[in-house]
Parts: structure tokens; C-alpha cells; sequence
């Protein structure tokens, strides 16, 4: 039987609903690492589903270093409004902000096959997907600009 502890710990790790983490579970006999492959799966078939829908909304995150010599903006879209004011999808926004920042990727494509800063188990890639499946909308890094002092 799965308990409520290994669906909120399965739940903490990937954000998707507590019905996807319930049946994970289930669909693994309790297995942990099984079910967060059925997951990361799931939400890959999730985003291929939602390829083709338009993009229609989206934010525009920056970072700054503390020095001030380097600065990062990133736009992630996302198909409605509702999505795009959510605190989540913000900081997810931010994140990849930061991510640019530290690992200077040279295009999205790069970007998206890089280890994740926050998560080096999972790419950028997979964080987009994850988040697709938890918002139910495509989303997508569509460009970013990295300014560095030091290379002008």
C-alpha cells in the first residue's frame, strides 16, 4: 500500500499533482526511483503533446550578478496569463536566469541540454517538461541575452 509520506515525498521531488504521484507509486509497487522515471516519462509524452499549441504569454526574468559586470534576461512563454502570474512559473523564470548566468550556454538549444544548476540530475530540458506537466500548457525558453563587462 502506498502511504500519504511517500506520496508527498515524491511530490516535494517533482511538483507534479498528488494524483500523478499517487498512480506513479502504484504503477511502480512503491518503488521510489521507478516511479520518478514514470514521471519524468509521463511528462516528456506531456510535452510532446502540447508541441503544436501557441504561445501567447510569458514573462521576462533578468538576473544580476552582485558585481554589477555581468547580467542575464531570459523570456519563458507560456500559452495564457493565468500560468504566466503564477509565483512558480516566476521563479522557474528566474532560475533559468541564474542557470544562464552561471554556465554562459551559447544558444537555447545548448541551454537546454545542460545539466541543470539547481538539479545537475535532471537537464534544462527536463525542467521545462516537468513544468509543462505541472502547469498543463506548453512552455518554452525562447531566447535570452547574457551581458558580461569582461568580454566587451
Amino acid at each position: 500500500m502506498i502511504t500519504t509520506e511517500q506520496i508527498k515525498e515524491l511530490r516535494d521531488k517533482t511538483s507534479v499533482s498528488i494524483a500523478q504521484c499517487k498512480k506513479a507509486l502504484e504503477d511502480a509497487g512503491g518503488d521510489m526511483a521507478k516511479a520518478l522515471e514514470a514521471l519524468k516519462a509521463k511528462g516528456a509524452e506531456i510535452a510532446d503533446k502540447k508541441s503544436d499549441r501557441e504561445l501567447g504569454a510569458g514573462v521576462v526574468s533578468s538576473y544580476i550578478h552582485t558585481t554589477g559586470s555581468m547580467g542575464v534576461m531570459v523570456e519563458v512563454q507560456c500559452e495564457t496569463d493565468f500560468v504566466s502570474k503564477n509565483p512558480e512559473f516566476r521563479g522557474m523564470a528566474d532560475d533559468f536566469a541564474m542557470h544562464i548566468a552561471a554556465m554562459v550556454p551559447a544558444d537555447t538549444a545548448e541551454l537546454l541540454g545542460q545539466p541543470f544548476i539547481k538539479d545537475p540530475e535532471m537537464t534544462v530540458s527536463d525542467v521545462v517538461k516537468n513544468n509543462i506537466q505541472k502547469f498543463g500548457e506548453r512552455i518554452e525558453i525562447t531566447r535570452f541575452v547574457r551581458f558580461d563587462v569582461s568580454e566587451a
